[in-house]
């Protein structure tokens, strides 16, 4: 009488290829947040890139910029910042418009909502040009919201201190153990 069946050689193939397709789909989960972190480091380079070529051609920051820069940049409605050299919330579309008008960045420099014009990070926050004193630091950074405390904490142990209120990089609160959303402060200027 024979027997059907699989035998164990037979299921320790299908084993072997279940963990190896597992440990593929986890190895390829962790590539994918690793380019994502490595993008927020780039993103913000090329915003302080940015905003040195701007500083550099027109003598003020972006957004910032005193000059109505609606007929030369397209940046309509920025009729002028104050010039006192800080970001504040009123330059913030500013900001972006006249980066994007000035050709630094790409994107349309006549959309005046600060939520369309400004550039978002891989986790979902935007980029946006803030002045303030958080920790120990005061002046202007790169302010992400909404983003993952354990990538914050990631980038702060790899590019500055690995505090969460001190150094260039800085969360709104402490790092925890279960991974949240905070508010990421990168003094890059």
């Amino acid at each position: 009488m024979k027997r059907s069946g699989f035998t164990l050689i037979e299921l320790s193939i299908v084993l072997v290829i279940i963990g190896l397709l597992i440990g593929g789909i986890l190895k390829g989960k962790a590539m994918i947040e690793n380019a994502k972190v490595k993008r927020v480091q780039q993103d913000v380079n090329g915003i302080v890139a940015a905003v040195n070529s701007y500083q550099d051609r027109y003598e003020f920051l972006p957004g910032d910029d005193s000059n109505d820069r609606t007929a030369d940049l397209g940046a309509t409605g920025c009729t002028g910042g104050n010039g006192n050299g800080l970001f504040n919330a009123a330059e913030r579309a500013c900001f972006w418009q006249e980066l994007i008008g000035a050709g630094l960045i790409s994107g349309n420099p006549s959309e005046q909502n600060e939520a369309l014009v400004a550039k978002r990070s891989p986790f979902g926050g935007r980029y946006l040009p803030a002045y303030a004193t958080h920790g120990n630091k005061n002046g202007n950074f790169i302010f992400i919201d909404n983003m993952p405390s354990d990538i914050i904490k990631r980038l702060d142990d790899k590019y500055d201190d690995g505090k969460y209120n001190s150094g260039d990089i800085q969360a709104s609160g402490d790092y925890p153990a279960t991974p949240t959303n905070r508010d990421m402060y990168w003094y890059a200027f």
